[in-house]
């Protein structure tokens, strides 16, 4: 199987009119500025230079601002940049980030000709009261559009997702995911909401007329609508914010679910939950726990938390990782 990468490219707030509640793309990303041809050439030459497997599908990707926003030629100008890379074969196509309103027909059909192969859109959420709460600027129903277009021109489709916005609640985040795989979305991004220094939401909070979920929320909730997302088969390409300088420091973070391995407490709490049942049924004094290669770090848990728990009922445990296994599935095995 053919291992993914993608090259970050980062236009900060590029065409973008609307300041949503929570966005400061300088601070969330740690880029500022916007990079010039070298710029980019110079990235994609030294992200290349560090993939290893030779398997592999390389997409360059446009993050950070609205891309079907600014004006065609300068789309176009982006573009051109990639086009040796891609005919020379070292990559395979470029995906961007945009808005649901800056979607139509024309501006598909050139992103089409021009190697874009996966359009992701900011929705954040399906439900238009948290949106209007949040500044968005379009309704759910503008997504709907916008993804169905996507879809039928050709492209995957990739479509973001934030926990604890303004008037969110787990039953209506569940609901975003519901309609995120119904929209045909093949892969998808989960966010839990942060205060930013200088943003809307950060006036907000201090305000206090906003109040963004604990670490254990943002968990609570993230382990509600992750296996939603794993059943229908649309892949998470992240889970948490990408742990800039400004948030891992706090110097750029007010307050919020921030944790720089925030998807590991997610899948380990997941696991915790299989395992727990184990101290009140397991019988034995020494076991070994046969979990999918992939999991293992999971299963053990953020700093061995699953191992320490069942330490406190067994005697020893042993968690022995098998590449046959596959979803989230364990077997038990006695010592004794």
């Amino acid at each position: 199987m053919a291992k993914h990468y993608t090259i970050p490219i980062f236009v900060p707030e590029l065409a973008c009119p609307f300041q949503c509640v929570f966005c400061n793309q300088e601070k969330i990303s740690g880029h500022q500025n916007i990079p010039d041809r070298n710029e980019i050439i110079n990235t994609i030459e030294v992200y290349l230079k560090t993939f290893k497997s030779k398997k592999r599908i390389v997409e360059v990707g446009f993050f950070g601002g609205s891309f079907t926003g600014i004006p065609i030629d300068e789309q176009l100008y982006y573009l051109e940049i990639i086009k040796p890379f891609i005919n020379a074969g070292t990559i395979q196509g470029i995906r961007l980030s945009t808005r649901p309103d800056y979607i139509n027909d024309g501006i598909l059909k050139m992103l089409y000709q021009n190697h874009v192969t996966t359009i992701e859109l900011g929705a954040q959420s399906f439900d238009d009261d948290v949106l209007q709460k949040s500044f968005r600027g379009h309704t759910a129903n503008q997504i709907e559009i916008a993804s169905k277009m996507i879809i039928d021109t050709g492209f995957k489709l990739g479509l973001q997702m934030m926990i604890g916005l303004p008037g969110d609640t787990i039953e209506k985040a569940i609901y975003t995911a519901n309609k995120i795989i119904e929209s045909g979305a093949h892969e998808t991004r989960l966010y839990p909401t942060l205060v930013i220094r200088d943003t809307a939401l950060h006036k907000l909070y201090s305000n206090e007329k906003y109040k963004p979920l604990t670490l254990k929320q943002a968990v609570e909730w993230t382990k509600q609508i992750l296996p939603l997302f794993e059943e229908a088969g649309v892949r998470l390409i992240r889970v948490g914010l990408h742990p800039s300088d400004g948030l891992v420091s706090g110097n750029e973070l007010v307050d919020g679910p921030f944790h720089s391995s925030f998807k590991e407490l997610v899948i380990s709490s997941l696991w915790a939950d299989l395992l727990t049942p184990l101290l009140i049924n397991g019988t034995d004094k020494n076991i070994e726990i046969h979990v999918p290669t992939k999991e293992i770090n999971y299963a053990i848990g953020h700093k061995s938390a699953n191992k320490k728990m069942l330490l406190e009922r067994f005697n020893s445990v042993k968690f022995v990782p098998e590449v046959s296994y596959s979803a989230r599935n364990f077997t038990l095995k006695s010592l004794n």
